[in-house]
């Protein structure tokens, strides 16, 4: 069969942040890098329970950039419904997949379970995008790889495997497709902060006919210190009034980042020693994962951390439901570290729901918030705010701490995209909220004299 030329399809993060997927054709193959659920806004969301774009059984290959559910999400339901292949990762995403996309599946059956006893849902009954067994099953199409290791694939497509400095395991995707002519594209994945606490920086980018960068923060510049110091001033404030400081966190990478602040703080004496809880399982067992590879000598970690460094003094696990339930009728001050980061589901809406209502408490934002989740409506100062079915008062302070992220602002991106040896044909950004997207194919196009483009949802594109 002859050849066509070879295309990339945008199936996601395309003119929003999350459900990276992207579709390479090459050589009568299909590559798809990232498999991610759509997150925020209800129409977003529901494009989770639309058919999958292409047929799931008719994917050669999936390449994954990290672990975190907006790249990885949807693989329960890809192989449920027909996927037979590979999924390549590296060895720590692979070892971080095996604790979400369980845990993903578990919570949507948790949550569906609990809108029917309560009887909330709009649909009768409510069910699971997928289910903890599917998370499971997909694990059994993982081939871990090393990170710096390139891997060979169907259609002559070469992927090699780059530090990015977002979590543990996450690699920026140099693919070379030979097909009728040799090119290489270059995914950043979620690209990480060249002084990420914990993390290695981002490895240089390296020569590409075709750059696909992320844009999450495409629009503003993080200001680190500014961020620490709020971080410790709201903490101390609410130990003082008594309260309890609730900080929705991403299960993976973000709670280790607030651990290790939280301990410079304390040490610094910048804010009482008092009560960390870490309620959420997941959180739990990557907190194991990280301190394990720290212990190890990985070479992902930054020279000089150590275990300890993620133990602010008065660390407490909460487990079960039960210990999580308790913890509500607890008086402060204490912190409680707990998930969603986006405040969209977990264990962390029990404890809004129980906290926002007291002036004396604080919920600290320490991540990125998407449009349409209940930490962006938290974030833009909603009086109320619905969840578990009813609405709840905000009473409490709100406070964003950005510099905590660990994505990469425009200047860091731009930074990264100059360590390139020479401009790529054209440059996509994706990763992005509209105003965000924009904003960095400007700073391209203006500042590196870039061709910059942001795609459209499912726009397909030649790259040849």
């Amino acid at each position: 069969m002859k050849s066509s030329a070879p295309t990339l399809r945008f199936m996601g993060a395309a003119g929003t942040v999350t459900g990276s997927r992207f579709l390479l054709t090459c050589d009568n193959t299909r590559t798809l890098f990232d498999c991610g659920l759509f997150q925020g806004l209800k129409e977003l969301r529901l494009r989770n329970w639309d058919p999958f774009p292409v047929e799931p059984g008719a994917i050669d290959r999936v390449v994954l950039t990290h672990a975190h559910l907006d790249h990885s999400g949807y693989l329960p339901a890809l192989c449920r419904d027909g996927y037979r292949g590979k999924i390549v990762a590296t060895a720590a995403t692979h070892s971080l997949c095996g604790i979400l996309l369980p845990d993903s599946g578990h919570l949507q059956e948790e949550e569906a379970e609990y809108a029917n006893r309560k009887g909330y849902s709009k649909h009768a009954p409510a069910r699971p995008l997928y289910t903890e067994k599917d998370g499971l099953d997909a694990l059994e199409h993982f081939a871990p790889v090393a990170h710096e290791s390139a891997v060979e694939g169907p259609g002559g497509v070469r992927v090699n495997f780059r530090y990015a400095g977002h979590i543990l395991g996450s690699a920026s995707l140099l693919v070379e497709c030979e097909g009728r002519q040799r090119r290489r594209l270059l995914f950043s994945g979620d690209l990480g902060r060249p002084l990420h606490p914990i993390l290695r920086p981002p490895s240089p980018a390296p020569e590409a006919d075709v750059i696909v960068v992320e844009s999450t923060y495409g629009d503003r510049r993080h200001d680190d210190e500014a961020s620490l110091n709020l971080f410790g001033e709201t903490i101390a404030r609410a130990a003082e009034r008594g309260g309890v400081i609730v900080i929705p966190s991403f299960a993976v990478d973000r709670t280790e980042v607030v651990l290790f602040h939280l301990r410079r703080l304390i040490r610094g004496g910048r804010v009482p020693p008092i009560p960390v809880y870490v309620d959420s399982p997941m959180a739990l067992a990557t907190l194991q994962v990280y301190q394990r590879e720290i212990a190890s000598g990985c070479p992902e970690i930054r020279a000089g951390i150590t275990p300890d460094d993620l133990d602010p003094g008065d660390l407490r696990e909460i487990r079960s439901v039960d210990e999580s339930i308790a913890l509500n009728f607890e008086q402060g001050p204490m912190i409680i570290i707990s998930a969603s980061g986006m405040a969209t589901g977990g264990r962390v809406l029990h404890h809004l729901a129980a906290r926002l209502g007291d002036e004396r408490n604080a919920v600290i934002l320490v991540g990125y918030q998407a449009e349409g989740t209940r930490g962006r409506r938290l974030l833009e100062g909603e009086p109320t705010i619905k969840m578990l079915g009813r609405y709840i008062a905000v009473r409490a302070q709100i406070v964003n701490v950005a510099g905590f992220s660990v994505h990469s602002d425009q200047p860091e991106t731009l930074a990264w995209l100059k360590t390139a040896p020479r401009a790529p044909e054209v440059c996509y950004v994706v990763h992005g909220d509209p105003a965000a997207a924009r904003a960095l194919r400007d700073a391209i196009a203006r500042e590196l004299r870039w061709n910059a483009v942001v795609p459209r949802h499912l726009e397909q594109v030649r790259i040849d």
